[in-house]
């Protein structure tokens, strides 16, 4: 049976896709297509109200629709938007956030700013993580499968980190479940393999300037090199280690940083009585701006990585105190009655219990710094409800030519 349909797309949805009606009126779900274009669609998924397809033929495209620049695009499912120009994907990530934040959110005009662009729309990523295809080669996962499959080009990393993956070579036996290669400044490298096997792989390394770590449930394990890189945003040094997590796109984290800091003078909280609370604050990127013109900073991060480089990140402030455990742990522990708290929660969004807690503490001005608009969105409807007002949001595009939004919030009470 012919599962094959003509359909004109409508509007973007947030993941990747776009979105149509199928002639009997349900919803109908695509990637790379966009708004204005008549497709034939082929079915993949059928639900009662909506279904999947994957893109046979684009019958009348859009005038800017463009050549992707990579080979394996539409295959890898690392990239969604190559079929855009970079101006239309930049409207079309404001579109799916306003769009979230009315629909999931509940919210009427929301105050959306105008998208910050990344300053490279390829070649922009600090770091690049591969996996391994069944014959050792680095690549990524199909699209929608946990197949990997080997690549010969990406135009994400930056042009060092780009030199050098193509020249690592696995045996097809090595337990080596994630290779991952990060840039630091004065071009350093890093390569970070992960396994499940505590047992250390053979990794040989020629004539490359770089330093290797191994992790496992053992822990992390240097094989050449140090265990950490120092990145550099706005003129400061910052230690990352491999386990770490770090912003991907270096130039964009600095106007995420300089945004935040902006705002809070407009708020008049760069004082010296200002408590800052800052939950999920990983290596201390935030903290690390804000610490020199505040009363007190609190960090509060989960992993023994992260928290050890804030530490050592922070260590030049005796007004910076912090607690290594989850925030929903930590929260009840706090005695201090926080101005400012800024969350940077992963993907999945503030667990409810920690909002629950993180609302009681009634800071005048709450900043929430999100990845995903999705989950932010549920979690503003929450905030809203108990008594908080969104200010303003600013979109940051971290990762161009991908369905991923950054943005940053700002939300006071009444």
């Amino acid at each position: 049976m012919d599962k094959s349909h003509i359909v004109q797309i409508s509007g973007f949805a947030y993941g990747g896709e776009a979105f149509g009606r199928l002639p009997d009126g349900r919803m109908v779900f695509a990637p790379y297509v966009m708004p204005g274009e008549t497709v034939r669609l082929r079915l993949i998924e059928e639900k009662r109200g909506y279904a999947r397809a994957q893109l046979v033929e684009v019958l009348q495209p859009d005038a800017h629709r463009v050549t992707p620049r990579c080979v394996h695009f539409g295959e890898c499912g690392g990239c969604h938007y190559q079929f855009m120009p970079y101006e239309m994907q930049l409207s079309a990530k404001e579109m799916i956030l306003r769009d979230q934040l009315e629909r999931i959110g509940g919210m009427s005009d929301p105050p959306i700013q105008t998208i910050v662009p990344s300053p490279r729309p390829f070649g922009y990523r600090n770091h690049v993580q591969f996996h391994l295809s069944p014959e050792g080669k680095l690549g990524y996962h199909r699209e929608r499968s946990d197949e990997v499959i080997a690549i010969q080009e990406c135009h994400l990393p930056q042009p060092p980190l780009d030199q050098i993956w193509p020249q690592l070579d696995f045996e097809t036996t090595t337990e080596v479940e994630r290779i991952g290669l990060r840039l630091g400044k004065n071009e350093d490298v890093q390569i970070i393999l992960e396994s499940s096997h505590a047992a250390a792989p053979v990794i040989v390394v020629e004539e490359l300037p770089l330093s290797v770590v191994h992790l496992s449930p053992a822990g992390t394990l240097v094989l050449v090199g140090s265990q950490s890189v120092e990145m550099q945003v706005l003129d400061r040094d910052f230690i990352v280690s491999g386990g770490s997590f770090f912003q991907v796109n270096t130039e964009v984290a600095e106007y995420m940083a300089q945004h935040v800091l902006d705002e809070l003078q407009v708020h008049r909280l760069l004082n010296g009585k200002t408590v800052f609370l800052d939950l999920y604050c990983g290596v201390g990127l935030f903290s690390a701006f804000v610490a020199p013109y505040v009363g007190q900073v609190i960090g509060v991060e989960s992993s023994p990585s992260a928290a050890a480089d804030y530490v050592a990140n922070l260590d030049e402030f005796d007004h910076v105190v912090l607690y290594e455990a989850p925030v929903v742990w930590a929260l009840p522990d706090i005695d201090a009655r926080p101005d400012v708290i800024l969350v940077d929660p992963p993907r999945s969004g503030l667990d409810r219990k920690a909002l629950d807690a993180l609302i009681e503490m009634r800071a005048a001005l709450l900043v929430y710094v999100s990845c995903d608009p999705a989950t932010l969105a549920r979690d503003a409807r929450r905030l809203i409800t108990a008594g908080y007002r969104m200010n303003k949001i600013t979109p940051f595009d971290m990762f161009p030519q991908t369905y991923h939004i950054e943005s940053i919030s700002f939300w006071s009470l009444g």
